[in-house]
C-alpha cells in the first residue's frame, strides 16, 4: 500500500519539482551551516549568503559577462557548429567516400583538448568573442555530427524501399521520412552540445579576452581572492546551462512527442 502511494506521489507533476527544490534548499542550508559553524575563511569557501550579496551587488558586471560569453561566444558558436554538423551529416549520408574520410578526422578533432586549441584560435581570430565561437564550433560539431549520422542510418530499409517504389527523390525521402526519424538522435546531440558550448566558451577566455567575459572575470577574481564573485559567475553559468538545456529538452518534447522516450 505504501509503495503504491509513493509511486503515485512520485508521478505527480508538482513532485517532480518539489523534490529537487527541497534537496537544493537542504544542500544550501548545510553549506551555510558548515561554513558558519567551522568559520571557514571566505577565500576558501564563501557562504551562500555571501555569494548572494556579492551577486546582487554585481548584477551589472555579471550581465556584461553573460552577454559576452554566453550570448556572443557560446550561443553563436553553438548555432554555427550544430548547423554545420547537420549539413555535413546529410552530405556524409549521401557519400560513402566522404563518410570514410571525414569520420576519422572528426574523431581526431573531438579528441583535441580545449586548452590546446583555444590559444591557437585566439591567435587566429583575435581576443574578442569570435575566437571563443570558433572553439565552441569545434567542440560541438562532432557530437552532433555523430548523432545525426547514426539517426540517418536508423531508418528501416523496408521504409526506404517503400519510398523508392513511390519514386520519391532523396530530398522527399529526407524530409518526409528520415528527418522525423532522426530527431531523437539529433536532440541527443544538441543536449550534449549545450554543456560543451558553455565549457568551451568559458575555458577559451582564460587564454585571451577583452576586459569582460565569464572566464576573464573568474581568472581575475581568483587573483584578487574575491571568491564570492567567482561563485557568482559560476552561478550564472550554471543557471544559463540549465536554462539552455531545458529549452532544448522542451523543444525535443514538443517535436518528438510520438517517440517512446517521451511517453509518460
Amino acid at each position: 500500500m505504501n509503495a503504491t502511494i509513493a509511486a503515485r506521489w512520485s508521478e505527480t507533476g508538482w513532485a517532480r519539482y518539489f523534490v529537487p527544490a527541497l534537496f537544493g534548499v537542504t544542500l544550501l542550508v548545510l553549506w551555510e551551516g558548515i561554513v558558519r559553524g567551522f568559520a571557514v575563511p571566505q577565500v576558501i569557501l564563501p557562504a551562500p549568503s555571501q555569494i548572494a550579496m556579492r551577486f546582487a551587488a554585481s548584477t551589472g558586471v555579471l550581465w556584461i559577462d553573460f552577454r559576452q560569453t554566453i550570448l556572443k561566444g557560446a550561443l553563436s558558436g553553438y548555432v554555427m557548429g550544430c548547423a554545420a554538423a547537420f549539413v555535413m551529416a546529410v552530405l556524409v549520408d549521401r557519400s560513402a567516400f566522404l563518410e570514410r574520410g571525414l569520420m576519422p578526422v572528426g574523431n581526431f578533432l573531438a579528441a583535441l583538448p580545449i586548452v590546446g586549441i583555444a590559444p591557437i584560435f585566439v591567435m587566429w581570430f583575435g581576443f574578442d568573442w569570435q575566437s571563443k565561437a570558433a572553439v565552441v564550433i569545434v567542440t560541438v560539431f562532432f557530437p552532433v555530427l555523430v548523432n545525426m549520422v547514426a539517426g540517418l542510418k536508423a531508418t528501416d530499409p523496408l521504409q526506404r524501399d517503400l519510398m523508392r517504389t513511390y519514386s520519391a527523390s532523396y530530398l522527399q525521402t529526407l524530409i518526409k521520412m528520415r528527418l522525423p526519424a532522426v530527431l531523437p538522435f539529433l536532440f541527443n546531440g544538441l543536449k550534449i552540445a549545450t554543456t560543451l558550448a558553455l565549457i568551451g566558451a568559458i575555458v577559451a577566455e582564460f587564454f585571451g579576452s577583452p576586459t569582460r567575459g565569464m572566464g576573464f572575470r573568474i581568472s581575475t577574481a581568483v587573483g584578487q581572492l574575491d571568491m564570492a564573485l567567482v561563485w557568482s559567475e559560476i552561478t550564472v553559468a550554471a543557471l544559463a546551462g540549465t536554462g539552455f538545456y531545458g529549452l532544448i529538452a522542451l523543444a525535443e518534447k514538443v517535436l518528438t512527442f510520438w517517440h517512446p522516450s517521451q511517453r509518460g
